[in-house]
């Protein structure tokens, strides 16, 4: 008995440690994945969570999707992970997996970019209050001269949402030199209008501050030494086999590259969009954010950096953070019940990633939505998942 209760301790010891995001843990406790458990233990309702396969049945019933994979966090831990579906339909049906990896589209936004820049931020190489012409002289043309790089991060810095797609027809530096040069479309700091090009221009500040493109940065800062191993820009050969299939370009369905014309165009690599994951992976990015910026060992931000990152912040119309959606026009996968802390974003592509570190929940969803036809719709669906998910939480947890 004594050793049954010892043993009984020391399993909820390691559990306590897991959940906690401590930055002493030892190198076995090191992974790809985070922990499975039985809602129950955590204080979640499991018939609640089942819900959430209804929601899923009845999107794929009315074809807003050809298939998807949820995965829902809670405390440390996977709560729920299933895959519905298919990954594609056509030329022919693959059903969709748990591990399935999906064009990300703009969770690049958030995942890559603006995490990367807050890195450079708590490094002292970047000012968020600094013209963003400091680190790009050439950006300092056509009323673009104040603009700031957290006016980027909040989409409030005057520029379009994108440029022409023709701008981009003769390489990724006839590109960027003519985005340099685009007059804004309103005052600075007047309105929020979500734009591509600010965080294409975000992307080019990673890499004149490091020398390195943000896949690189990205790669070798966060998702490698967070155990993120299938999160990246231009997926090899291994990781586009299991990608789900989008649409059509230049009569071959795309699969494993990238569905944003503009990424496309710019080699694969952007800071708007271009970032392909796995709903494992992303799990392990929520926890670290959570967690306060740490992982198993690795800390990947500062806690300051990270209140810094993802407190509201208000824009005109609602409020954003520095990367992240918090309550704004784009906020229908946004759950109902998640707390004043959440933030969040979704994709082009059909995917969500909601994150609540005051309740300690997360929920990813991903879908390849704009498969076949580009007719699908998953965000108010993504967003009943969410209250779904926050629902199941039981009193007193």
């Amino acid at each position: 008995m004594i050793v049954l209760l010892r043993l009984i301790v020391l399993v909820l010891a390691v559990c306590i440690a897991n959940a906690s995001g401590s930055c002493s843990a030892s190198e076995e406790w090191k992974s790809a994945t985070l922990p499975h458990c039985l809602p129950e233990k955590l204080g979640m309702d499991s018939a609640r969570l089942q819900v959430i396969d209804e929601i899923v049945a009845e999107g794929l019933s009315r074809k807003k999707m050809p298939g998807a994979v949820v995965l829902v966090g809670y405390r440390g831990h996977i709560v729920y992970h299933k895959a519905f579906g298919y990954s594609q339909l056509k030329p022919r049906k693959v059903p969709m997996r748990p591990d399935t990896v999906f064009d990300l589209a703009s969770l690049t936004k958030p995942v890559a970019t603006a995490t990367s820049i807050m890195k450079l931020v708590e490094r002292k190489l970047v000012d968020p209050d600094t013209p963003v012409s400091r680190y790009i002289p050439e950006f300092a043309v056509n009323g673009k001269e104040s603009i700031t790089v957290r006016q980027l991060l909040t989409h409030t810095g005057g520029l379009t949402p994108d440029n022409s797609i023709n701008d981009y027809k003769n390489g990724p530096a006839e590109a960027f030199r003519r985005i340099h040069e685009l007059h804004t479309v309103y005052q600075p700091g007047t309105e929020f209008r979500y734009s591509d090009v600010g965080f294409i221009e975000l992307g080019e500040i990673v890499e004149r501050v490091t020398g390195k493109n943000i896949h690189e940065y990205s790669r070798e800062n966060l998702f490698e030494p967070l155990g993120m191993r299938e999160t990246t820009y231009l997926p090899d050969a291994a990781l586009r086999k299991r990608a789900a299939v989008t649409q059509q370009r230049n009569n071959h369905w795309m699969q494993g590259e990238v569905h944003d014309p503009r990424a496309y165009a710019l080699g694969g690599i952007a800071g708007h969009a271009g970032l392909f994951s796995t709903a494992n992976d992303l799990a392990l990015f929520a926890q670290m954010l959570i967690n306060e910026g740490c992982l198993n060992g690795y800390r990947a931000l500062r806690p300051e950096t990270v209140r810094l990152m993802t407190a509201p912040v208000k824009v005109p119309g609602g409020f954003r953070t520095l990367g992240w959606d918090s309550r704004s026009v784009y906020s229908s996968n946004r759950g109902d019940l998640f707390s004043a802390s959440a933030f969040g974003h979704g994709g082009f592509t059909g995917t969500t990633f909601w994150i609540d570190p005051q309740q300690k929940l997360f929920v990813i969803f991903l879908s390849n939505r704009v498969h076949p036809d580009g007719k699908g719709a998953v965000n108010p669906l993504s967003g009943r998942i969410s209250t779904v998910a926050a629902a199941a939480i039981c009193p007193m947890h």
